[in-house]
């Protein structure tokens, strides 16, 4: 068993963050879990697997990935894909892996990765290190040292006594510094904190955190950039911290708007429900005509993704999601 303890400096501002997330997550638990249908438990697994592919340069839209779990057809790269379809088998895997178990660390990314890359499930076996154009920032421990170096962080995550929010947060920078794989890192980082928010309230498995990391690329970067410079984690801890707290309060904003659907997340869904007549479909263009709407990227973000992602409506011809042709229906239960 190993003595390794990462670095760390709790300050106060990690300390506040723990507090104020706890008080959400009561809140969320006591009052949301019930109202976490399957759909939209199922939505916001979509969001979180988008989001975070996006991350790693993945271009498939929500509405592209809704249509590709439906089993309908959709036009995208090969590789993009495959990535969204091994997530999915991935988070569907995760209620039955042990989080300080190297084997199940090693299963998931054998399922993350499958077909995309030789090593799917193994260590890297070469030197690797992280660029942003043509600057090094990042080199990465020798591959030699890999497998002791996860064992002795997968150690500590078993014998560990801090409270499991700064835990999840550390393991997650720790992992990316080891950079174990020769690709899917960052995926994979993401997922096991997620399994890790899991194991200490259940309701963190669909909270999508990973949207929130999307639209904060640059800073998620740079933070993993801060910790290594200070040679402990404590920059990247308080931004994971941020970023949950963040996707918490707003689960916590979005409220179901009927009783006669219940898994629409905002206001705008339930007025985008109400202007679509059952059996009617009507092109994007139609729908803003209807809602009042002349700005389209609002239009898409606020209303049509959100309903796309929670299964409320359906394009009618998911192979052409960008086509001015396309239209959308409701989905009938």
């Amino acid at each position: 068993m190993s003595n390794y303890q990462p670095p760390l400096t709790v300050t106060p501002r990690i300390l506040a963050l723990v507090a104020e997330i706890s008080e959400q997550v009561g809140f969320l638990t006591t009052y949301c879990d019930a109202a976490l249908t399957p759909q939209l438990r199922r939505g916001n697994r979509i969001r979180t697997i988008q989001a975070s592919l996006a991350i790693e340069n993945n271009t498939l839209s929500v509405e592209q990935v809704t249509a590709l779990l439906d089993g309908k057809r959709v036009m995208g790269l090969p590789r993009e894909i495959q990535e969204v379809r091994n997530a999915f088998a991935a988070y569907d895997a995760m209620p039955g892996w042990r989080a300080d178990a190297q084997s199940d660390l090693l299963a998931a990314h054998g399922l993350l990765m499958h077909g995309l890359i030789d090593d799917a499930g193994r260590y890297r076996r070469g030197g690797v290190g992280i660029y942003r154009g043509s600057r090094l920032l990042h080199m990465a421990p020798p591959a030699s040292r890999v497998a002791t170096l996860v064992q002795d962080l997968l150690d500590w995550l078993a014998s560990n006594d801090w409270h499991p929010l700064i835990t999840s947060c550390v393991f997650h920078y720790e992992f990316e510094f080891i950079h174990p794989f020769a690709d899917g890192n960052g995926r994979m980082g993401r997922l096991w904190q997620t399994l890790l928010l899991s194991r200490w309230r259940p309701v963190l498995a669909f909270l999508p955190v990973e949207t929130v990391i999307r639209e904060q690329q640059d800073a998620y970067y740079a933070a993993l950039a801060a910790a290594d410079q200070a040679a402990e984690s404590t920059p990247f801890v308080e931004y994971m911290l941020g970023a949950l707290l963040q996707a918490l309060v707003e689960a916590k904003q979005s409220n179901p708007a009927t009783d006669q659907v219940t898994d629409q997340v905002t206001d705008q869904v339930a007025s985008l429900l109400n202007v679509m007549p059952v059996g009617i479909a009507l092109k994007a263009g139609e729908l803003m005509q209807q809602l009042g709407l002349s700005h389209r990227a609002t239009f898409r973000k606020s209303y049509l993704h959100p309903a796309l992602a929670a299964g409320l409506i359906e394009m009618t011809d998911p192979d052409s999601p960008r086509s001015p042709k396309q239209r959308y229906r409701r989905v009938t239960k």
